[in-house]
């Protein structure tokens, strides 16, 4: 099987501790290179994870005409930018989420990548390659809550760190654009639809000025999805799907354990029912297929659309925090 070669732009730690190590998993995958505004940083990564090379700067790895994927793990404010140069390089894009810091820069990059057909761009969000995903979507499409008529999820956790990019609001940083995008994803996978209205509640944090309290409705007409993404939590991940024949308890819907099978439970006519699912890493899954697409030149699992469409609600969600009001999309 021919092996993609990738290189990494940045030395952030989502790359170093979960991406870069699930990418040695992966039959299809050959990372040769990775980058940093600080050579010092990128060859310290390059001898921890066995990279054959290391560039002081993005431009340099970009111009590497050995690599043919980027994997792009920077700060928000820079998904957009440098995914575009990466495409203008002639490399395939896999970009962490969220896609861009809102839906003009998202429609921005969507539009760029038209002009690169032969290319391949895709948001990372790797939770929806974890085979839970698989078995979640088999149950909800074969009615096994029955109509589904509401879910509720919650993402958090602690962090007062004002050194993390996750709390300067310049680089995108807050909860919603960090983990409350997980929950609205899951909740348009679990509908199966995009919602038809928003309506959020924003609390900010005086010092760092993001947004560390985000609760959201997305009204899918048949249906709601309820959700609370959080910074200064106690944290905690979960996922319950109300039909009106069934309730799916999905324990940890975003960042399961890779060494044991996540615990999804499923409540109808009165017995409790434990499914069975299996334990892998998710990364690994993602950037294997992302790798099949771009070798075989066939679609990615997740077009650019969902992510667009993501960060709309997104946007809807911040839209009604400042008005107070249901947000139309």
């Amino acid at each position: 099987m021919r092996k993609l070669r990738w290189g990494v732009m940045s030395t952030a730690q989502i790359g170093i501790n979960a991406v870069i190590p699930a990418m040695r998993g992966c039959s299809n995958v050959e990372v040769v290179a990775i980058a940093s505004r600080e050579l010092g940083k990128a060859r310290s990564a390059a001898r921890k994870l066995r990279i054959p090379k290391a560039y002081g700067s993005y431009e340099e790895l970009l111009a590497d005409p050995e690599i043919e994927a980027i994997y792009n793990p920077l700060p928000n404010h820079l998904h957009v930018p440098w995914s575009i140069r990466a495409l203008e390089a002639g490399k395939h894009v896999l970009c962490e989420k969220p896609i861009a810091m809102n839906a003009g820069e998202a429609t921005h990059l969507l539009e760029a990548a038209r002009h690169f057909p032969a290319l391949k761009v895709m948001e990372a969000f790797m939770y929806r390659f974890h085979p839970q995903w698989t078995t979640i979507a088999d149950l909800v499409g074969q009615g096994g809550t029955g109509t589904i008529k509401t879910a509720h999820s919650i993402f958090s956790y602690y962090n007062i760190n004002p050194a993390d990019v996750r709390n300067i609001a310049e680089m995108g940083g807050g909860g919603l654009l960090d983990i409350g995008c997980y929950c609205i994803s899951a909740s348009r996978l679990i509908f199966g639809a995009e919602p038809r209205r928003v309506f959020g509640i924003v609390e900010f944090d005086p010092k760092f000025k993001t947004d560390r309290m985000v609760s959201g409705i997305l009204d899918f007409g048949e249906g709601t999805a309820t959700f609370t993404c959080g910074t200064q939590m106690a944290p905690a991940q979960r996922i319950e799907v109300f039909g009106n024949e069934g309730r799916l308890d999905i324990e940890k819907p975003f960042t399961p354990s890779s060494s044991r099978p996540p615990r999804l439970r499923l409540q109808r006519d009165g017995e409790t029912q434990d499914l069975k699912t299996v334990k892998r890493n998710q990364y690994t899954v993602m950037a294997e297929r992302f790798s099949q697409a771009a070798v075989d030149g066939t679609p990615v699992p997740t077009p650019l659309e969902d992510a667009l469409a993501n960060m709309r609600a997104i946007d809807a969600v911040f839209k009604s925090g400042e008005t107070g009001r249901w947000v139309e999309l």
